[in-house]
């Protein structure tokens, strides 16, 4: 028998024979019904409807976040690997029955999810045995569930919080990098000082935040130069690059820090050559800013009679954002390749077509 039943019944017992003046969840929160409520199918109008509407997002999302969360610390424990999506269906099916009953949303709980492994629980049978346990726990025994002593439970909830606290975890991410401990400490006091959700709110938003920052400064802009034989040999060109070329190289997503960042790099030349290159071989991704930043550069070198190619970009993601925006068509479909012998066979064409031009002029 787990040894948190044992103290259980032990301390019940005690409380229930000796007749000790101690707070039980009797004393706290008021006798336990002996029996379910009756079903009431509510009746909602469209005024109660646009009142209920907010608050009933806000609970479903909180719910689901935290029962996720419970789901995630249990496959820590058990090494498993659970389903979101039933999950989260279950929990909607369950909640719509209970409010049928008078019964309040409900969610899964780490503190039970953790004492139920801890005290042998492995697959979902063990769910639905704490669930009819409870069950005829109200029905049949719920006046001595109600002697159940709070500092009992308060008990089994300090060691269970002890054994899933994982404190050598705990002490290796604060070893690590600084941004993780800085989530890791926000979302621990903002746990203990005021609630889990808006902890673990907070601690999603500051994630978001530093790996943002992250990104940009992994992010970087090369400018390879016009018509240098050592950047040619950088950039893996087999005969060099043409007289009237001008290469740029972007690596790593390109959203709003690193878009500004390539924006400063062109900001260096005052004169563009005819033809600008930028390699897009490292650009997994881009957002609106930095289709944004294209344009522009775009823009600002048709103005200056030089001519724009986009070269390697193979990023599904990237071309699917370039096509949205139309930059394909502005730019010019031969103008946007997927690699850079084409690039270099698009640039030699321009190049070509301005001599003739000049000699025709």
């Amino acid at each position: 028998m787990p040894g948190s039943l044992i103290a259980i019944i032990v301390t019940t017992l005690a409380v229930y024979f000796f007749h000790l003046h101690v707070e039980t969840i009797g004393s706290r929160f008021g006798a336990i019904s002996s029996s379910l409520p009756s079903p009431v199918i509510p009746t909602v109008s469209f005024a109660t409807f646009q009142q209920l509407i907010r608050p009933a997002f806000t609970i479903a999302m909180l719910g689901s976040i935290e029962s996720l969360l419970s789901a995630v610390v249990a496959d820590g424990m058990i090494g498993g690997n659970h389903r979101s999506n039933t999950e989260l269906i279950a929990q909607g099916f369950a909640n719509i029955c209970s409010s049928i009953f008078g019964g309040i949303p409900a969610t899964g709980a780490i503190a039970r999810t953790a004492t139920n492994i801890k005290n042998g629980g492995r697959t979902p049978v063990a769910g639905i045995i704490h669930a009819v346990t409870l069950l005829l726990i109200l029905l049949f025994i719920g006046k001595l569930a109600a002697l159940i002593p709070m500092a009992t439970l308060a008990g089994i909830l300090v060691i269970v919080a002890w054994n899933m606290s994982e404190a050598k975890s705990f002490l290796f991410v604060l070893k690590g990098s600084k941004s993780d401990a800085a989530v890791l400490l926000t979302t621990f006091t903002l746990t203990v000082f005021i609630d889990l959700t808006v902890a673990i709110e907070i601690g999603m938003i500051l994630a978001a935040f530093l790996f943002m920052r992250k990104m940009t400064k992994a992010s970087s802009v090369e400018h390879a130069g016009v018509s240098s034989e050592d950047s040619a040999d950088e950039l893996s060109v087999p005969d060099g690059l043409p007289e009237g070329v001008d290469v740029f190289e972007i690596n790593g997503p390109m959203f709003f820090g690193a878009a500004y960042k390539f924006k400063d790099t062109m900001r260096v030349i005052e004169y563009p050559a005819p033809v600008l290159i930028i390699r897009m071989r490292h650009v997994p991704v881009i957002d609106a800013t930095g289709i944004r930043v294209l344009r522009e550069v775009h823009e600002e070198i048709k103005r200056r009679g030089s001519k724009l190619i986009l070269s390697e970009v193979t990023s599904e993601q990237v071309m699917t954002e370039l096509r949205k925006a139309r930059l394909v068509f502005h730019i010019g479909k031969a103008n946007v390749t997927d690699t850079f012998e084409k690039a270099m066979t698009r640039t030699n064409e321009i190049l070509l077509e301005k001599k003739q031009d000049k000699a025709g002029g």
